[in-house]
């Protein structure tokens, strides 16, 4: 399942990446600079509406598969996808009448793409939770498919008609595509799920423990906000300071480092359901032979691409258009927080697979306040640079407690370094 997912997310970032230049292409750098922040704000929001849903199926559904519990199994797969969705509706609602009741403050150039573009919430949020239910059923190109091949082909399918047909190539009308773009896959991932999981579950009684459910799920829900919010902090901030024409250039340096970056969350997609199922089956020795393995998987690809990135990022930046190689010098800034959380591995879904989900939403908590407080002082002093300073900052000190933690926790090493000079090979005591 890692290499599937590895080999979906190179196709899907190489995807994203030429989608980019695309967009950024036909809107110009001022609506494209618009459009980015607007979706930049659902893709933080959807993680958080999901109710943390999407990652804990990786710890609900291996326990109640090996358990037997089905009327349990069935009453989770129900239940969360419907459960996302609702926190989806009101995250959109809340969303929406934030803007209307800032939009004095707000330039008024981001209010309409950002109303229409929430729009898209609900149906996010119900993705999200269908692809940590099709990572727990190892079942890759339905959990990554649809999210990192099929949108983004249909948002830049249906932009492209759109100009065709005579809409303008604006931030508004990029911003209804990809709503129509994430309903539609939304659908499409639906409807192949309710074919393949019969396979897997039989028709029968559910039971619902929404209850216990949202415990275990909230800690994990505050574990992928956080992370998100560490990664697309920079852009949102970015656009308190600066102009939608600077902040395209920022977000094409953050996009062609997804390129990189792609790596550390196909292993940590395909990994989170095996830490669980270790843990379940109190197999400590494998558990550190596998995050062994899941830690030198994610580093040393990611050096080997960052290593080639700074040698071609200059030619894939003027791919943008004029101006976006002036990114360069941000994608060498942020290649060193990349880097430092690949070292690591996936740490972080280490910890809340084997029930320290807390710890890491805490450890989240901390990079997140760095975060920001590194932005609100180096983006005034050093601009772009500094966005990109403060965020590999952060993320330096997210890998360290990490490590940290799951060392003293689980007495397993995730740093790649020590790793390969003990070959991995010193028993875990249980």
């Amino acid at each position: 399942m890692a290499l599937s997912t590895f080999a979906v997310r190179v196709a899907g970032a190489a995807l994203a990446f030429l989608s980019q230049i695309v967009l950024a292409r036909l809107l110009g750098a001022h609506d494209y600079g618009i459009y980015s922040v607007a979706w930049t704000f659902v893709i933080v929001l959807g993680v958080m509406a999901c109710g943390g849903f999407s990652t804990s199926a990786s710890r609900f559904i291996p326990q109640y598969r090996q358990a037997e519990d089905f009327d349990s199994l069935r009453g989770f797969l129900k239940s969360s996808r419907l459960t996302a969705f609702l926190f989806g509706v009101g995250t959109a609602a809340c969303a929406i009448g934030t803007v209307f009741l800032l939009s004095p403050a707000i330039e008024p150039y981001y209010t309409l793409p950002l109303v229409i573009v929430f729009l898209a919430l609900p149906f996010f949020a119900f993705g999200l939770v269908q692809d940590g239910i099709a990572r727990s059923y190892d079942w890759p190109s339905l959990a990554m498919l649809p999210t990192y091949i099929w949108r983004p082909l249909a948002i830049l399918f249906l932009l492209v008609c759109a100009v065709f047909l005579g809409f303008p190539a604006s931030a508004e009308t990029a911003a209804l595509v990809a709503v129509a773009a994430t309903v539609l896959i939304a659908a499409y991932q639906y409807v192949h799920l309710k074919r393949k999981l019969p396979s897997k579950v039989a028709p029968g009684p559910a039971r619902v423990e929404l209850k216990s459910w949202l415990v275990v799920s909230a800690p994990m829900l505050m574990v992928e906000g956080f992370l998100q919010l560490i990664t697309s902090a920079d852009v949102i901030m970015v656009s308190f300071f600066q102009s939608p024409d600077e902040v395209a250039v920022y977000f094409a340096a953050s996009r062609t480092l997804a390129l990189v970056h792609f790596v550390y969350f196909a292993v940590r997609a395909a990994s989170a359901h095996r830490f669980s199922s270790y843990i379940h089956n109190q197999d400590l020795n494998g558990l550190a032979a596998y995050t062994r393995q899941a830690s030198l998987w994610t580093f040393w690809p990611s050096l080997a691409a960052g290593a080639v990135l700074l040698l071609v990022a200059p030619l894939l930046l003027r791919l943008f258009g004029n101006g976006f190689e002036s990114g360069y010098p941000l994608i060498a800034l942020l290649l060193i927080g990349v880097l430092a959380r690949a070292s690591v591995g996936p740490a972080d879904a280490l910890l809340s697979m084997t029930g320290h989900q807390k710890t890491c939403a805490g450890i989240y908590a901390a990079t997140f306040a760095l975060n920001v407080v590194l932005n609100l002082m180096f983006i005034p002093w050093l601009g772009l640079a500094g966005a990109a300073i403060a965020t590999s900052c952060a993320i330096l000190f997210e890998a360290t407690v990490l490590a940290w933690a799951a060392k003293r926790r689980l007495n397993v090493t995730t740093f790649v370094v020590p790793l390969m000079l003990s070959n991995g090979r010193r028993p875990v005591e249980s």
